[in-house]
Formats: structure tokens, C-alpha cells, sequence
């Protein structure tokens, strides 16, 4: 469930979240955009967690509460029973529900403590939710970033950039044709540095690297292995030899299993290249706010916690310092996103301009 994801009961009186999705246009109820079912963040507005007055993203000048109010009580209040407010709780709630059940999936049901991690929200309304996985799955802490609602693009832009190329080639190692191996090696090689040098980017370095999918005859699974490759004095691949292919697999094999098959023929299913472009480290540290002085709040503002209203002060995030601690009931905003803190609940800003929000008992 997501920001967008529309709330909907359905013939038997349940309410449900998604999975269709108003995404951000036409968006929520309260764009005025031309969507009139509500949404997850129709809900967070008619709660008083988002700020109608100042919109993140900068580019609506206004939220319609009243309009968000009317889509609540038409698809979910009438058909249940209950009053706006209740509904727009109920939503949260089923939501909520949703999100936690996708974490459990990749934790509790593969076997990990939920205890053991900590929750990262990113996007525009991820963090307005951040309390509640706490609640929901168990999790001791959740960190949000400095800038969640841009922190894919960033990734995208401090993280190393890697091609990858796979070619199959299904042969007996003794059979292989090194000639062709070659070919391919050095083909998906000079791809890569293409694409690299394509991205108008600086790199540090710039790596390749070779493994086969490899596995002995009449097997179904393969092990992935590593392959060190030489260079002729033209600066040519000299691909490895059939010895050097078997040595280096009966390594990965053992490193997996324990032993080798005895009399096993080897296969090679596939060739897997990889040419990465290595960017300078980036020190998450620049982030960090500069300021030093206590922070006050901006504002205050009524917003509904567990059936009652609690009047809560409104920080500007990225003014916080370093150090800072707040208690919930506490709202933080800028222009990427709004984070909500709950009562029961502390935020921290750490030494990257980070907010940790740990339950108060919690805290060491």
C-alpha cells in the first residue's frame, strides 16, 4: 500500500487498501485533480498529518480536506457505519496491516528477527507510517533520511554503475571453444566501457569481471564462479584454460558443498560479465545541518491520535542539529516529505542529519 492506493469495501462489508492506485495523477481526493475515491493519503490529510496549507513538492497551492472528508464517508463511512474520522482511521489501519505484512514476509517468514533490523522509509509519505511498522512488526528503531522523498534519485547518482552481460554457451568444459570465449569476453568488455563512457561521468576506477554459471552433468542448480583473466601484451583477454576453468570450480563447489562429485563431468551453462565504474565515496556526513542552535517549534496543530485530537508541534526538519531529541506527538516537515512521530514515540537527529525514532522505554 502506498500513498496513492485506494480504499474500497467490497460486497461483504470489508474494507480493503490497493491494489489499485491513484498514484500522483490525478492523485489523492485532495489534488482536485479528478479522482474521487479516497486514498492512504486522503486519509493522513483529514487526520491533520499532512499540512493542507503547504503541500510538499511545491506544486499544489492547497489540499481539499473537506473534498477528502466527502470521499471518505461516500466509499468507506456509509458502507461501515462510522463516522469520518473512524474511517479515515479504519484506512490507516488496513494499511498499515498491508505494509507490515510485506515486511514479514522478508523477515519473520525467511526466518529473521524483525528486532534484529531497522525500518527505512523513503518516498513522499513513507515516513508518515514509520511509527506504525514499529507497532505493527516489532522493530526497535526506524531511520529516515535526510531527504526520503528524493533518496532513489540519489542513489542513483552517488552508487557505482554496472553493466551486466550474460551469454550462454552450454558446453562441456573440455569442449569449450576458447576462441570464442574470448570473443565473448572481450565483446561484453568493450560494451561496457562504451555505456561507461557514455554516462558523461567521473569514475575512479573501472573494473571487469568474468564468472561462469557452472554445474556437474544431470545436475539443476549451478554455482556461480569467479574467473581471473589475463591480458596479452596488445592489453587483449587471454581466456583461462580448460585446467584453470576446472580448478576454479571444483574451488566454488567445495566452498558451497563441502566435496566434490566423484567421475562428475563439468558443464559451463553461461558466461556473466560485469564492467563497473567505480565513483568516488560519497561522505554522507555533507548531509548533516550545520546549525547548532536549539530549534523551536513553527507551529501546532490538532491531530487525531487513537479516537482524540492532540494539539502537536510542527518542527522544520532540516533546521534540526545535530543531537536534537523530540518526543512524540511531534511532526517534522519539508519540502520532500512529512514525518510523523507518535506519542510513546522520540526522534534523534544523528551525525548524517538523519531521524532515528525509537520508542521512549527504548532509548539508551
Amino acid at each position: 500500500a502506498g500513498g496513492g492506493s485506494i480504499a474500497w469495501v467490497d460486497k461483504g462489508g470489508l474494507l480493503n487498501i490497493g491494489p489499485e492506485s491513484a498514484g500522483s495523477d490525478p492523485g489523492p481526493v485532495a489534488y482536485g485533480l479528478g479522482n474521487h475515491r479516497p486514498t492512504v493519503t486522503d486519509a493522513n490529510i483529514v487526520l491533520g498529518r499532512i499540512d493542507p496549507d503547504n503541500p510538499i513538492g511545491g506544486k499544489l497551492e492547497r489540499l481539499d480536506v473537506e473534498a477528502a472528508k466527502r470521499a471518505i464517508d461516500t466509499h468507506v463511512g456509509e458502507p461501515l457505519g462510522l463516522d469520518t474520522l473512524a474511517a479515515a482511521e479504519a484506512i490507516l489501519r488496513v494499511a498499515n496491516s498491508r505494509m507490515a505484512g510485506a515486511i514479514r514476509l522478508v523477515s519473520i517468514e525467511r526466518g529473521f528477527d524483525p528486532k534484529r533490523f531497522a525500518f527505512m522509509p523513503f518516498g513522499g509519505g513513507g515516513a508518515l507510517h514509520a511509527c506504525a511498522m514499529l507497532d505493527e512488526v516489532g522493530i526497535t528503531r526506524a531511520i529516515i533520511p535526510r531527504y526520503p522523498g528524493v533518496t532513489s534519485a540519489m542513489g542513483c547518482v552517488i552508487a557505482d554503475m554496472r553493466q551486466d552481460f550474460v551469454q550462454t554457451l552450454n558446453s562441456l568444459v573440455d569442449h569449450i571453444d576458447l576462441k570464442a570465449l574470448k570473443s565473448f569476453m572481450q565483446s561484453h568488455r568493450d560494451q561496457g566501457m562504451a555505456l561507461l563512457d557514455a554516462a558523461r561521468t567521473q569514475f575512479e576506477d573501472r573494473l571487469v569481471t568474468f564468472e561462469f554459471d557452472m554445474a556437474y552433468i544431470g545436475q539443476t542448480h549451478t554455482v556461480s564462479v569467479p574467473i581471473e583473466v589475463a591480458f596479452d601484451q596488445n592489453g587483449y583477454f587471454v581466456p583461462p584454460d580448460h585446467d584453470t576453468i576446472n580448478a576454479a570450480f571444483d574451488a566454488a563447489y567445495t566452498q558451497a558443498f563441502g566435496r566434490l562429485l566423484k567421475n562428475g563431468v563439468r558443464r559451463i551453462l553461461n558466461l556473466r560479465s560485469a564492467v563497473t565504474g567505480k565513483r568516488p565515496k560519497f561522505d554522507l556526513e555533507t548531509l548533516a545541518p550545520t546549525n547548532s542552535d536549539p530549534v523551536s517549534p513553527k507551529a501546532t496543530r490538532p491531530v487525531h491520535f487513537a479516537g482524540q485530537w492532540e494539539e502537536t508541534a510542527i518542527y522544520e526538519r532540516l533546521s534540526l542539529p545535530i543531537g536534537t531529541v523530540i518526543d512524540g506527538p511531534v511532526i517534522l516537515e519539508q519540502p520532500d516529505t512529512t514525518v510523523l512521530i507518535e506519542p510513546g514515540l522520540q526522534g534523534r537527529v544523528d551525525r548524517f542529519g538523519n531521524t532515528i525514532i525509537e520508542r521512549i522505554g527504548d532509548v539508551k
